[in-house]
């Protein structure tokens, strides 16, 4: 295994500082989507009153209002999920430069 350097792990850091804001701004457009996925339901229910509310349900998941919105969640699911792994692996490369660090300490001594 490959030793991880200070550089790599500087690297990792500054990554996570770098991209901190757009890591919270892709989560939060990710829940606000997924939350305004409710509203809209709602709203395009209310469009077909006379209808059962089974049959509302229907005409509001089929209509193009609803599906342009998942389609707008799935890009704020896929930002989201991209930079949590890119978070992930700078945080595992940090911890794993710690370990080797502590290893050297113990042998050392």
């Amino acid at each position: 295994m490959k030793a991880i350097s200070e550089d790599d792990v500087q690297k990792a850091v500054d990554w996570l500082r770098d991209n901190a804001e757009a890591c919270a701004k892709a989560r939060a457009t990710r829940i606000y989507l997924e939350e305004y996925r409710k509203s809209i339901k709602a709203l395009l229910m209310s469009k077909y009153q006379d209808l059962s509310v089974s049959a509302q349900e229907r005409e509001a998941y089929a209509h193009d209002d609803y599906i342009s919105h998942l389609k707008t969640l799935k890009e704020a699911i896929y930002q989201d999920e991209r930079l949590r792994f890119f978070r992930a692996s700078a945080e595992v490369k940090i911890d794993a430069w710690r370990t080797q660090q502590a290893n050297i300490r113990a042998i050392k001594i």
